[in-house]
C-alpha cells in the first residue's frame, strides 16, 4: 500500500476553497486535504493569540495526516500566524515540512497591475489590522501607495450564501465609497480575503470601469507552482494520485452545500476535531 502524502490545505471556513479550486487545477496530479475550521469562523475579528493556536491546531491536524506542504490560504491567519509558525514552530517541531502563506505571492505581482502606483485592499478587520499586506508591499513593491478598507460584512454574507441582492450590492457600494474617500487615483482593486472571489460578479458590475479588480486564486495557485520548482526535495515529497479529502470541523451538510457553490461540484465532507488535548 503507498504512502499518501499530500498537499494540505487549511482555511478558516470556506473562503479557502477558491485558492483550492485553482490550486488543484493547475496541479492536478497531487493529492490533497481541504481543512476548514468552520465551527470556529470567522477570524477577522479574533486576536493575535487565538488566531495563532486555531492556525498553528489546523497546520497540525494537517500534519498528522501526513502532509509535507500546507497552504494557509486564509489571510487573516497567514498575516497573524504564518510568521511564527514558519519561524518558531517548525523549526522546534516539524523542521522538514514547510508552510506557506496567500499574502506574500499577492504582493509580488502587484506592481505589474497598477499603472497609477495606487491600490486599494480590501479585507477583513484583522488582515487590515496587521497590517500584513502593507509590510509585504513596502518590501516587494515600495512603489505603490496601498489603501486598506475592512469589509467585515462581506464574510458573512459569503458564508450565509447570499452572493447577490440588494444587502451585499449595499455593501459592496458603501465600502468603495469609503475606499476612494481616502485616496485619488485608485487603478487597482486587491480583494484581499479569499471569500470575495464568490462576489467578484457583483463587485465588477458596481465599480467604476477601468478598475482593475485581482482575486487571490487566480495569483496564489501559479505561485505554488513555481515554488514546487523552485524546491524540488519538497515536490519530490508529494504524493500523486489525484485524490482529494475535505475535512471540516463543524456540520458536514453545511460544509457540503456551499463547498458545493465554491467548487462547482459535489463534496463529500468528513467532520474532524482538530482541538490540541
Amino acid at each position: 500500500m503507498s504512502i499518501i502524502s499530500p498537499i494540505g490545505v487549511f482555511d478558516s471556513g470556506f473562503g479557502g476553497l477558491t485558492i483550492f479550486k485553482q490550486i488543484r487545477q493547475l496541479l492536478p496530479q497531487y493529492d490533497y486535504i481541504y481543512l476548514g475550521d468552520n465551527a470556529r469562523t470567522p477570524y477577522g475579528n479574533r486576536s493575535f493569540e487565538t488566531v495563532l493556536q486555531f492556525a498553528t491546531e489546523g497546520v497540525d491536524y494537517l500534519f498528522q495526516q501526513g502532509c509535507p506542504l500546507v497552504v494557509i490560504a486564509c489571510n487573516t491567519a497567514s498575516a497573524k500566524a504564518l510568521r511564527t509558525i514558519q519561524q518558531d514552530y517548525l523549526p522546534k517541531h516539524y523542521p522538514e515540512r514547510r508552510v506557506l502563506g496567500v499574502i506574500r505571492p499577492t504582493v509580488e505581482v502587484i506592481s505589474k497591475y497598477t499603472k497609477t502606483n495606487t491600490v486599494a485592499l480590501w479585507a477583513t478587520q484583522g488582515t487590515v489590522r496587521s497590517d500584513s499586506f502593507a509590510i509585504e508591499i513596502a518590501h516587494h513593491a515600495p512603489q505603490v501607495k496601498l489603501v486598506q478598507q475592512a469589509c467585515p460584512l462581506l464574510v458573512p454574507l459569503v458564508e450565509a450564501g447570499e452572493l447577490d441582492g440588494a444587502g451585499l450590492d449595499h455593501y459592496i457600494t458603501k465600502y468603495w465609497d469609503q475606499t476612494i474617500s481616502q485616496i485619488e487615483n485608485i487603478d487597482t482593486l486587491l480583494l484581499g480575503c479569499t471569500h470575495y472571489p464568490l462576489i467578484l460578479p457583483r463587485i465588477r458590475a458596481l465599480l467604476p470601469r477601468g478598475i482593475t479588480i485581482l482575486s487571490q486564486d487566480e495569483l496564489v495557485a501559479p505561485s505554488l507552482a513555481d515554488y514546487l520548482k523552485r524546491h524540488p526535495e519538497q515536490e519530490a515529497k508529494l504524493s500523486r494520485g489525484k485524490a482529494c479529502r475535505y475535512l471540516t470541523t463543524d456540520v458536514c451538510e453545511h460544509f457540503n452545500h456551499l463547498a458545493e457553490v465554491f467548487m462547482g461540484q459535489g463534496i463529500s465532507s468528513e467532520k474532524v476535531d482538530i482541538t490540541r488535548r
